[in-house]
């Protein structure tokens, strides 16, 4: 406004004494015409021995001779019409100036004060007041940017209700039930009216950095689509790291938010990415080294014009076959067996699949049958040597043991258990129970 009203002044040299002048010549024509048309002076000593004037031919005549009177009275009706069309402009650009100035107050201004702001909390100048913020006004957004104070507020009220549930985890977790809010406000030291204000400032203040940031948002979720998450899902992570980052976010360092929280975002997507876009989670170093392996595949592809092989990504990315060979088999995508094989949908994976050989129906009565002449073989002993046999060879179902373990746990020695184990074997010999395991040996 300054400089503006500077060129106004240069660019109209007249005095305010002789625009207001000419503004009341104007202004009133009745008043002053009559004094310009029977406008009488002396004819001073210069004047009187001057010939006459020759003005400028006109539209309506030719050539007009003009008296001294008449050239006086014409010089200053032509000097109060300079004043006078001086004064408009000047007028007119007065308001025009002031409309500028009423639409650019809550505009200009503020820009010009915001920008004075970050140059010097950018030198380590401003340091808000030099005390927290307790009272944060939560009025009707003017514009979707916040400011320098309000990023502080917001945040400080973020820092304090994260306080507060971490006070609220900790006696849970002490009292293993939920605490009340009088006992929550009891165990912080404050009030409970204090406590309810907090929580609502800090449900406001995270609206708030959510509705500001969210563009921002989701222009870092629009370059991860395609990955396994929708852009909803990206969204709702980026908002999440968003507010993780708010929480830490310290204004006295000179950074604006959105520069901090940038990097929050991004984290939070690129690991909901990692641990949400498989049904069959992947390890980090897997993840990173799938990534390595599908952007060298592609430059090879487009190299060879062929696909490469296991040793040749192997060697592009400079590592191990056997590693390039597991990281391509464990990162395929699961496919569900009961997916549809045909058009009609009416036979699956599941139904044309075979299994393993130890789930058919045949293999898994044929063991059911040999268990249970395995336990008619071991009653006909005594309850020692089945024992024994039993834990030496793991007819229990656990891990077979040693003569010297099993010594141990009998409290006999390692040979005297060799020898129990050489009487059993030798009476399940003689015993025709024997002859009906043998025709599950061939």
């Amino acid at each position: 406004m300054g400089t503006k009203q500077k060129r106004e002044e240069k660019s109209y040299p007249y005095s305010p004494m002789a625009i207001a002048t000419a503004i009341a010549i104007c202004s009133s024509p009745s008043q002053y015409s009559p004094a310009l048309s029977s406008f009488q002076t002396t004819p001073s000593l210069k004047t009187l021995n001057h010939p006459p004037l020759l003005l400028p031919p006109s539209p309506s005549s030719t050539f007009v001779l003009v008296s001294d009177d008449d050239a006086v009275v014409a010089a200053a009706a032509a000097e109060a019409v300079a004043l006078a069309s001086a004064a408009v402009e000047a007028a007119r650009a007065a308001v025009w100036a002031a409309g500028e100035a009423g639409e650019e107050e809550g505009g200009g201004c503020r820009v010009v004060r915001v920008r004075r702001r970050r140059r010097k909390r950018r030198r380590g100048v401003e340091k808000w007041d030099g005390e927290e913020v307790h009272e944060v006004s939560f009025g009707a957004a003017r514009s979707a940017v916040l400011t320098p104070r309000e990023e502080a507020e917001f945040c400080l009220c973020l820092k304090e209700e994260a306080g507060l549930e971490a006070a609220r985890r900790r006696i849970a977790e002490t009292r293993e039930h939920e605490p009340t809010s009088n006992q929550w406000a009891e165990a912080v030291g404050i009030k409970r009216s204090s406590l309810d204000k907090m929580l609502c400032n800090g449900r406001e203040s995270r609206e708030r950095i959510n509705q500001s940031y969210r563009r921002l948002v989701v222009s870092i979720a629009a370059r991860y689509q395609g990955k396994g998450l929708s852009l909803q899902d990206l969204i709702q992570e980026g908002s999440i790291g968003l507010l993780r980052g708010a929480e830490r976010f310290d204004p006295d360092r000179g950074y604006k938010l959105s520069t901090y929280v940038y990097w929050w975002i991004r984290q939070a997507i690129v690991r909901a990415i990692a641990n949400k876009s498989r049904i069959i989670r992947l390890p980090g170093s897997i993840c990173e080294m799938v990534a390595k392996i599908a952007e060298a595949r592609t430059v090879l592809s487009r190299r060879l014009r062929r696909l490469p092989t296991y040793d040749e990504i192997a060697e592009f990315i400079d590592v191990n076959v056997s590693t390039v060979r597991l990281v391509s088999e464990r990162s395929r995508t699961p496919i569900s067996v009961d997916q549809a094989v045909t058009s009609q949908g009416c036979m699956t994976l599941q139904e044309i699949i075979p299994g393993p050989d130890e789930t058919t129906p045949e293999k898994m009565v044929k063991r059911q049958l040999m268990k249970q002449e395995v336990e008619r073989a071991l009653n006909t002993l005594c309850e020692r040597e089945a024992y024994i046999l039993r834990l030496y060879f793991g007819l229990n179902g656990e891990t077979p043991l040693s003569f010297e373990e099993i010594g141990r746990l009998m409290k006999l020695s390692r040979e005297r258990v060799r020898q129990i184990n050489s009487i059993a074997l030798s009476k399940l010999r003689e015993t025709s129970v024997v002859d009906y395991l043998n025709l599950y040996m061939m």
